[in-house]
C-alpha cells in the first residue's frame, strides 16, 4: 500500500488576506479557486511539493450550519484554536526573518527544541498557528 498526504485544510475568515500571506510571504502558489453556495475554497501549495496542497476554507464549510455554529467557529478561529500547519525549511532563521519582514505575526522566535529541531512560529491572518522547522545538525 502506498499512502501519501494530498491535502490539508485551514480555516480562514478572509481569503484575500490569507492569500496575501500564503502566496506573498510564504511563496506558495494558487492551484485552484472555487466558490459554491456563498463559500470559497482556495487551494495553495509549494512549487517544491506539487502533490501536496493546503485548502483555505471558510471556518465552517457547511451551507446547512446554523448561524450559532458559524459564530462559534468564527470565535474559535479568532482565538487561534482551530488548525495549524508545520512546514519544514532548510534555514529556520532566514525563514523567520523573511516572514517577519513580510508582516507575519510572531508567536515564537527561532529556538532549538529538545526533540531535535530548530523552529519558529507565526499566526496567519486568520489566527492559525504555523510552525517552521529545521532539523538540528549534530
Amino acid at each position: 500500500m502506498n499512502i501519501k498526504l494530498a491535502q490539508c485544510f485551514i480555516a480562514v475568515d478572509d481569503h484575500d488576506k490569507a492569500l496575501a500571506f500564503y502566496c506573498d510571504a510564504l511563496g506558495l502558489e494558487i492551484r485552484n479557486d472555487v466558490s459554491f453556495e456563498g463559500m470559497r475554497w482556495v487551494t495553495v501549495g509549494s512549487p517544491a511539493q506539487p502533490g501536496v496542497e493546503i485548502v483555505l476554507e471558510p471556518p465552517l464549510a457547511n451551507p446547512n450550519a446554523s448561524p450559532a455554529d458559524k459564530q462559534a467557529m468564527a470565535e474559535l478561529l479568532a482565538k487561534g484554536m482551530l488548525r495549524g500547519v508545520n512546514f519544514s525549511t532548510d534555514d529556520c532563521d532566514a525563514t523567520f526573518e523573511h516572514i517577519r519582514a513580510a508582516g507575519g505575526e510572531v508567536l515564537q522566535e527561532p529556538m532549538d527544541q529538545p526533540y531535535g529541531v530548530r523552529d519558529c512560529a507565526f499566526r496567519d491572518p486568520g489566527g492559525n498557528m504555523l510552525r517552521f522547522t529545521q532539523p538540528i545538525k549534530r
